[in-house]
């Protein structure tokens, strides 16, 4: 019997990848894999172009996103929710990221003006440009301060000018776990709990972190195969899915050159996610291909 595998985790130039959405399709078949869901930050934006490619080569193109969310307990922590298997035409889609939008635009103008105030030559088309079209991140504006002579290195920025001590930093304004997986629902999709072993939280706070912000709201999974994990990481992720009988899912991340030894479909080399995990997701969605 033919062994199956997916990839239900990766991204595009939509957001911080750098393969375009419908070249994700081809790049996924020929890497042998039998669906593959794209799940950009905050948008929708290559979805559409992922889909039509997807039809054409006979690939099963998955919709997806990947939220930003910050919980409190056991202590406050950024963590991501990928939603997968939704309707993208749902009305609350534009609502919801017009929201994120404007909220990344104001953080934006913020950093912009606190950089001028400290006589910075730094402007909000500066890191536009930087990030050609995409989201804007720090690392653009990283990138930026360092080609302008302000920093050496992207480590020196962001201990200066970025990380949370930063002098031009500003905290972004993040989902609730609720919303995050409230509007994947609404819209037909499945909500999972993306490689949870990267929050800096040990087990029995992932645990806790489990029961008071996330499964109260219904998450339907968690990603028990990912690029980074150890063997005895990947056990101890499976286990705890099934305590809390959470679906398992699984994706590599890719993102190209900005990831360039994670590939997709197969991380490092070894990840090999079964199409039975998206088999048993998509029952609870709408998805239909």
């Amino acid at each position: 019997m033919e062994y199956r595998i997916v990839d239900l985790h990766c991204h595009s130039t939509a957001s911080d990848g750098t393969v375009r959405a419908e070249d994700l399709a081809l790049l996924a078949k020929d890497a042998g894999l039998s669906a593959l869901a794209l799940t950009d930050h905050d948008t929708l934006d290559g979805l559409a172009a992922f889909q039509k490619a997807g039809e054409k080569i006979g690939l099963e193109t998955i919709p997806g996103i990947e939220f930003a969310a910050w919980v409190n307990q056991p202590q406050g922590v950024e963590i991501h929710i990928v939603g997968l298997g939704f309707d993208p035409a749902a009305p609350i889609w534009r609502e919801v990221i017009n929201t994120i939008v404007s909220s990344r635009e104001e953080r934006n103008l913020a950093m912009i003006q606190r950089a001028q105030q400290l006589g910075l030559d730094l402007s909000l088309e500066d890191v536009a440009n930087e990030a050609g079209g995409k989201i804007i991140t720090r690392a653009h504006y990283a990138n930026v301060l360092r080609k302008k002579g302000y920093v050496r290195t992207k480590e020196e920025a962001f201990a200066k000018y970025l990380g949370a001590q930063g002098a031009i930093y500003v905290p972004r304004k993040y989902m609730s776990p609720a919303s995050a997986v409230s509007t994947i629902h609404e819209t037909g999709g499945a909500a999972i709990l993306a490689h949870p072993t990267l929050y800096g939280l040990n087990l029995a706070q992932l645990e806790e972190m489990l029961e008071k912000e996330l499964l109260p709201y219904g998450l339907d999974g968690m990603e028990c195969k990912y690029s980074t994990y150890t063997v005895p990481e990947e056990k101890s992720m499976t286990a705890l899915a099934e305590k809390y009988h959470l679906l398992p899912s699984g994706g590599s991340d890719f993102h190209g050159a900005n990831k360039p030894d994670i590939a997709l479909g197969r991380g490092f080399g070894s990840l090999r996610i079964p199409y039975a995990f998206w088999e048993n997701l998509k029952a609870r969605t709408s998805f239909k291909q």
